[in-house]
């Protein structure tokens, strides 16, 4: 009789880590409000059951992304409820259905604001840009298909004019990338093609916010759709 199979227990969090977490989220339910001072570390290591060494570390982490911040001295205070860090890594662990439909939500408005700022080379380098993307979906020529569809629309990005949406869509790319080839390998799920692209680069050539708007939603609204009907791949945890 052939052995079972064994697999790798998952790892244990560290008390570190709990700590950090258990932080958070007295930070992020408003227990601890913005500007208020928090339990100092043996009153910390006391309410959470772990030692004064743990809690530091827990601080200085949480210090380090800003979302707390240590007054030498004085105490600790809550600097903001949102650590930035944490919030990207949960929208890593978004399920591909999520995942496109925060896509078309950025991806729509960028269109919309890239038809008002545009410029005639702007509009050309958009028609560069797509030719390079193409229809290329087989295996060997994939990754070169993903880098051009992302540059496409990182391009839109970057045209709206707005640099706050252009440095959150370039922070984004990386789960674009991603997800994409999640998307590429379910042979059942659309992708649409140049035809629907080509939509949004003549709206914002008109300087047609609306329209432009509208093509971006419609070259998503396939995949959402077909992943709203069971064809989502796992969220990923």
């Amino acid at each position: 009789m052939s052995s079972p199979t064994t697999i790798p227990q998952a790892p244990r969090r560290s008390l570190v880590e709990s700590t950090i977490d258990l932080i958070r989220a007295q930070v992020e339910s408003g227990a601890w409000k913005v500007g208020s001072k928090i339990p100092n570390e043996q009153e910390l290591a006391d309410m959470l059951d772990v030692g004064r060494n743990t809690v530091r570390e827990a601080i200085r982490v949480l210090s380090h992304a800003q979302v707390l911040e240590v007054r030498q001295g004085d105490g600790t205070y809550v600097r903001t409820n949102v650590d930035a860090a944490e919030t990207m890594r949960r929208i890593g662990r978004s399920s591909l259905r999520e995942h496109y439909e925060l896509r078309a939500m950025l991806e729509a408005e960028a269109a919309r604001l890239a038809a008002t700022h545009r410029s005639e080379a702007d509009v050309a380098f958009l028609r560069e840009l797509l030719s390079r993307r193409g229809e290329r979906r087989d295996h060997a020529a994939r990754e070169d298909f993903v880098d051009a569809d992302i540059a496409f629309h990182g391009a839109i990005a970057r045209m709206s004019g707005n640099a706050a949406l252009a440095e959150l869509y370039r922070y984004f790319a990386g789960s674009v990338r991603v997800y994409m080839s999640e998307a590429l390998d379910e042979g059942d799920l659309p992708n649409p093609g140049l035809d629907l692209h080509a939509i949004i680069i003549d709206a914002i050539e008109r300087r047609d916010g609306d329209a432009a708007a509208a093509a971006a939603r419609a070259v998503a609204t396939p995949m959402i759709v077909a992943l709203s009907m069971g064809g989502a791949a796992p969220s990923k945890k």
